[in-house]
């Protein structure tokens, strides 16, 4: 726990040569009690998917909804119920007795049996439906998997940033060490310790604001996940990437064949075709069959009397309703097969877009490795040195030293954008494509 002390209208941390605001100090307070508080194991992006496929709502939700339209397929194929009824035929009143001549009790059944093919052309529309809901199923996993993934690498972007932060500040405190010892034997400004005191408070300020993203980053990756935050608390490690991107044909042909998205809109295509035939085959008249049995006493013996009834439905009002309804599914086979056009343009797409960022990331992240970061290495060193030596000035060093510290959050925020773009890559072909486990880069 922190103690905290008063100067004037600001705070001063103990051990710290820092001044910071009070609204800033009690953000930083919080979160260094809520970081520490939190586990210290790894985390892996495979342990946040599998967080999401098992406590998702989304997903829940989706699922349900798909197992909704199983449930409604099964009867769609059955005609439909066989009516009964019981009849007291012809009774006196108010006594309800039965007529001597005409009384009869009866007992009817009667079943409708629709024309051949629209039980069928039924099922298979609703056999269609059912695999459009599965699909969207799973296209609200990749999604809400997506979304996990882009918490989880804002998290890991914030935790590496800050930790860049906390090494600069401490290499600013030895150049401030540095500046404070020369200054004291006459060989340096006062200025420059000054200015190594003003840059250290603003390193100050800029790790609490960046703890309070990683935060951020934390709490919405437990949303994602429906947990708690200290479930997903660990240090994020990042997944082993591929080491050759696949080809924008490869994931095109990857992504019709296998996008859950696209796959429900074929679904979706096959179930207006099905019920377009369904809606030609509505103006066929529907067959009635009917049984009935009867009874009556006549002259002291019982009287048993059977029938059977045939009836048919009269299309009269099919101009208005039957041949309205074709219109209505040759509309909406029109409308599923341009969504699915639509969508797979969109793909096409998103994909050269995110290929487009995920080698433009590669790159730029092989450069700053192998030469940018380097060279800001090597300069800010001979910059310390010649500022012993009064080379240089003391801004120099603090430029350079800044430099570093800016190139190195860049080259986290790389590692971040690469994992993003391949998990929306995932996304859009439907299938996994990157080890999760978690790798040391």
């Amino acid at each position: 726990m922190f103690a905290r002390f008063r100067i004037g209208t600001r705070w001063r941390v103990p051990g710290s040569r820092t001044i910071v605001s009070v609204p800033h100090l009690t953000i930083a307070l919080f979160l260094s009690a809520r970081m520490e508080a939190q586990s210290p194991a790894e985390l892996t992006l495979s342990r946040v998917y599998e967080l999401v496929d098992a406590r998702s709502p989304r997903i829940l939700a989706a699922q349900a909804l798909a197992r909704a339209a199983t449930a409604r397929a099964a009867g769609v194929t059955r005609p439909p119920d066989p009516q009964l009824q019981l009849g007291f035929m012809n009774r006196r009143l108010p006594g309800l007795g039965p007529d001597p001549v005409l009384g009869m009790t009866q007992l009817q059944l009667m079943q409708m049996v629709p024309a051949p093919g629209k039980l069928s052309a039924a099922g298979a529309a609703a056999t269609a439906r059912t695999a459009a809901a599965n699909a969207r199923t799973r296209d609200v996993a990749w999604s809400s998997r997506v979304a996990a993934a882009m918490a989880f690498y804002d998290r890991y972007e914030s935790a590496a940033r800050v930790a860049v932060a906390r090494d600069t500040r401490r290499l600013l405190e030895d150049a401030a060490d540095i500046a404070g010892a020369m200054y004291r034997v006459g060989e340096g400004r006062q200025a420059d310790v000054l200015r190594a005191r003003v840059e250290l408070a603003r390193m100050d300020e800029d790790i609490v604001r960046m703890e309070a993203m990683q935060f951020g980053a934390l709490a919405r990756l437990a949303a994602a996940a429906d947990t708690a935050d200290s479930v997903v608390a660990g240090t994020p490690l990042l997944p082993r990437f591929l080491d050759t991107l696949p080809s924008l044909d490869t994931l095109v042909r990857m992504a019709y064949g296998s996008r859950a998205m696209l796959v429900a809109g074929a679904e979706d295509i096959r179930a207006a075709q099905a019920s377009s035939t369904l809606a030609r085959r509505e103006l066929w008249p529907d067959l009635q069959v009917g049984v009935q049995y009867g009874q009556r006493r006549m002259d002291g013996e019982m009287d048993r009397m059977g029938s059977l009834m045939l009836g048919a439905s009269l299309p009269v009002f099919a101009r208005s309703r039957q041949l309205r309804m074709r219109d209505e599914t040759a509309a909406m086979q029109q409308m599923a097969e341009a969504e699915l056009t639509a969508m797979r343009a969109d793909t096409r797409a998103r994909l050269f877009e995110v290929l487009a960022d995920l080698a433009s990331a590669r790159r730029l992240r092989a450069l700053y490795r192998t030469t940018v970061l380097p060279q800001a290495e090597a300069t800010t060193a001979s910059s310390l040195a010649s500022y012993r030596t009064g080379t240089v000035d003391f801004m120099t060093v603090i430029e350079n030293r800044m430099s570093v510290n800016r190139y190195r959050q860049e080259l986290a925020a790389l590692d971040a954008a690469e994992g993003r773009a391949w998990a929306e890559l995932e996304m859009l072909v439907g299938r996994v494509l990157v080890t999760t486990t978690g790798a040391t880069r």
